[in-house]
């Protein structure tokens, strides 16, 4: 039989979930010493849409790579500090007690977890009431920023996980940041509040932060069965251009059984498409220069 030779050199490139051909993002350099890191914010005002799963998740992904990452709660509801096993009501010293209190030093609040190269500065109820706190303070929208100044020399990446609100909290979370990472769920009502997320970081720049950049908009909860999901990504492609990630947070029940074990996806399910997924994006961020 004669055989037949197929060139597959005009063979169109294999498409990711955003419409875009898939990239290889190489593996980081092995880092010889760390700091001073690099504040990133995990922003939306909307409820539900991954931030704290992305934040904990990102952050083991970095940490596996061994850059040494800071996770902030900075949600009064202690979402990331319960995500590591921490009961936020039992706490002492938290973000809180920092920026309330000049005579409690922040490197007293940061807590190891069982994580290598992972610490937590946790939050809890308490911080609720900086919001109305901090109003008559003098450079209100700079008090979390004084603090994580002290700590930047020892970590590489400074991750912050920010209430769903674009309050006195928010914008503090967003002068201290160097960028801004927006977790988007992939449905139509969740682009809505997008533009009002992005003018409130455009005036975070023009007045109190010019050197804050959006590292990028990170698909999350993608369906890839449906084409309501299809829809989404690519009204976030049209907006948002090549600030949306390559990779994409698909849909799995992994997520909340990893959340009841307080553990990243990446320690409970190694091998799983959640765990290559964040592994992926760390990548991802590394390559733009989002991190060292």
């Amino acid at each position: 039989m004669k055989r037949v030779c197929v060139s597959t050199q005009n063979s169109e490139p294999e498409l990711g979930p955003t419409g875009r051909p898939l990239r290889q993002f190489p593996e980081p350099a092995v880092l010889d010493s760390h700091g001073p890191a690099r504040v990133i914010a995990m922003v939306n005002q909307k409820g539900g849409v991954g931030k704290t799963t992305s934040t904990i998740n990102l952050g083991a992904a970095l940490a596996e790579l061994g850059r040494r990452v800071l996770m902030v709660d900075f949600d009064p509801q202690g979402a990331l500090s319960a995500g590591f096993g921490v009961n936020p009501h039992e706490l002492d010293t938290t973000v809180y007690n920092v920026m309330m209190d000049r005579k409690v030093e922040v490197h007293e609040a940061v807590r190891r977890t069982e994580f290598e190269n992972m610490d937590l500065l946790p939050a809890n109820i308490d911080l609720s009431a900086a919001e109305v706190q901090l109003v008559n303070e003098v450079a209100r929208e700079q008090v979390l920023s004084g603090a994580l100044r002290k700590l930047k020399d020892d970590y590489d990446v400074i991750l912050i996980d920010c209430q769903p609100s674009l309050g006195l909290l928010t914008v503090n979370a967003l002068t201290a940041a160097d960028g801004v990472i927006i977790p988007l769920i992939c449905e139509f009502f969740a682009l809505r509040a997008v533009a009002l997320l992005v003018d409130s970081i455009e005036k975070v720049q023009d007045r109190l932060n010019p050197d804050l950049k959006i590292d990028g908009v990170l698909a999350t909860m993608f369906d890839s069965r449906t084409l309501h999901s299809k829809e989404v990504i690519a009204r976030i492609i049209d907006a948002f251009g090549d600030k949306v990630f390559d990779t994409v947070i698909k849909r799995t029940v992994k997520f909340p059984d990893a959340t009841v074990s307080a553990e990243p996806i990446l320690s409970y399910a190694p091998t799983h498409t959640g765990s290559v997924a964040y592994r992926e994006l760390a990548k991802e961020l590394i390559s733009r220069g989002g991190s060292r």
